[in-house]
């Protein structure tokens, strides 16, 4: 800490307009098991610290693993020199920050058993065992199990006096069931996402009874009819499958950098532009957004982003209407917002912080219903499960999902079990067609750990969430 203070002194004297350090500790485990082989074991740790300048509406960023003095007093000066130069070639004045306060503050994931103190045996023993059940079944013939835990301890500390103690952590189980029969092989996957959560999470789950239904489900669905050429048909989706369409049609295009264009790859900018802030009709009018770095066991409630800015809830899409952006302390003022809705993340202690989505859930309906109510009061329909492949325009706007596991739904009944499934729309077509969303009762969760943005790639996190939905009238066909 007493490096960490001197430098900021120092970034002081040496004139800069704003400056902040991170050092960060990152500790990754990973296991794979395919069939009865354990083919993979890593533990990794990542240590060293980022320094940020902002310097004539420029910034600088160095980073280093070396904590001498000398060593970190370069690496500010390197980043002094890199907002410097950036500084020479900027377009108009600059950017600005928007303003924040200091805070001095503590905050940690919350979590009984750390599961980095769990032996790795005691975790192979679990998933061999899930493998095991899997492949008890004749037309299963590959079961793989894939488990992630990581920790971030950060030290925070910029010129306007703030100094944060953070620890997050999430845990993270998955497996998929493949089965093979009469020349087809289709898989079935458990996934309920990554959960800022410790073992204690894990020893809650029931792992023979998910695994007899993965393994039944992935054998109902090699077995299944393709449902054949593309119609409008409804659509009822559970809400993990929703966390892959939410992530990609309203997280994405409601980060203010890529509204502004700032970035453009990974799929393009976004058409959510601000004229379009407060008449936008992005979908009906029981289609709310939340935005909420708030959420218990979020993957985005960190307590502060990587800005030194408190996380906090608001709405994305209010009513059907675009009511706001996430937002950082660079990009808030290019819309003329006075403050960050805190949103800057970065992965690890060498990469810049960027503007990420916070964490996003659909709102539950505020009238009781279920989804067997919901698929009572549907005619034609088609049921999605889980989280299939996806493709999108460079605007966010036109957009492609499957799922993992689709059911056809005929006069309120599901009838049978389908494979193949994908669906096409367009933004806003899309969350305009939402009629019914069930109530609170049937809310989860589901994190996202592999979100892949900015150049060199960084991988974020965060955790959408919402309740089973239905769509209108949406185009749903069989691939082949």
């Amino acid at each position: 800490m007493k490096l960490l203070l001197q430098i900021i002194d120092i970034a002081k004297e040496m004139g800069v307009d704003y400056a902040d350090i991170r050092i960060q500790k990152t500790k990754i485990e990973t296991i794979y098991l395919r069939n009865l082989s354990l083919k993979n074991t890593s533990l990794k740790e990542i240590y060293g610290y980022g320094i940020r300048v902002f310097k004539n509406g420029a910034w600088g960023f160095s980073h280093n693993n070396e904590f001498t003095e000398d060593a970190m007093q370069k690496t500010l000066k390197n980043a002094i020199k890199i907002a410097e130069q950036s500084a020479r070639i900027q377009n108009g004045n600059g950017l600005k920050l928007s303003y924040e306060r200091s805070y001095m503050d503590t905050f940690r994931t919350s979590f009984k058993i750390d599961p980095f103190e769990i032996p790795i045996s005691e975790k192979v023993d679990l998933m061999m065992e899930v493998n095991k059940t899997l492949l008890n079944y004749d037309k299963i013939k590959q079961a793989q199990f894939f488990f992630e835990c990581r920790k971030d301890e950060k030290l925070f500390a910029s010129t306007i006096g703030t100094m944060l103690d953070i620890t997050t952590l999430y845990i993270e189980p998955t497996f998929t069931a493949t089965a093979i029969d009469k020349g087809d092989s289709q898989s079935r996957t458990f996934s309920l996402g990554g959960h800022a959560k410790g073992w204690e999470w894990m020893q809650k789950i029931n792992w023979n009874n998910e695994a007899v239904r993965i393994a039944e489900e992935a054998i109902m669905k090699v077995q299944a009819d393709t449902l054949g050429a593309e119609t409008r048909r409804d659509l009822i989706l559970d809400p993990d499958h929703m966390s892959l369409t939410m992530h990609e049609s309203v997280g994405h295009p409601t980060e203010l950098d890529r509204v502004m264009g700032w970035e453009a790859d990974f799929a393009g900018i976004s058409f959510a532009t601000p004229e379009k802030l407060g008449n936008f009709q992005y979908g009906s009018k029981i289609v709310n957004f939340i935005a909420d770095n708030t959420l218990t066991d979020g993957l985005a409630s960190s307590g502060y982003d990587d800005d030194g800015v408190p996380v906090q809830k608001w709405h994305i899409i209010k009513d059907g209407i675009l009511n706001e952006y996430g937002s950082t302390r660079d990009t808030a003022p290019l819309i003329d917002l006075n403050a960050s809705r805190g949103c800057n993340r970065a992965t690890n202690y060498y990469d810049v912080p960027i503007n990420r989505i916070p964490n996003l859930y659909l709102q539950p309906g505020r009238v009781k219903l279920s989804p067997q109510d919901l698929i009572a009061d549907t005619k034609d329909g088609i049921y999605i499960e889980g989280r299939g492949s996806f493709s999108i325009d460079q605007h966010r706007v036109n957009f492609q999902f499957g799922g993992d596991m689709f059911w056809e739904i005929k006069n309120g009944k599901k009838v049978r079990p389908l494979k193949k499934v994908l669906y096409k729309s367009s933004n806003p077509e899309f969350w305009n067609s939402v009629d019914a969303i069930c109530d609170d009762r049937f809310f989860q969760t589901f994190g996202i750990t592999n979100c892949g943005k900015g150049q060199p790639g960084q991988r974020g996190r965060m955790t959408h969430g919402g309740a089973t939905a239905r769509c209108r009238k949406i185009r749903v066909g069989g691939s082949q």
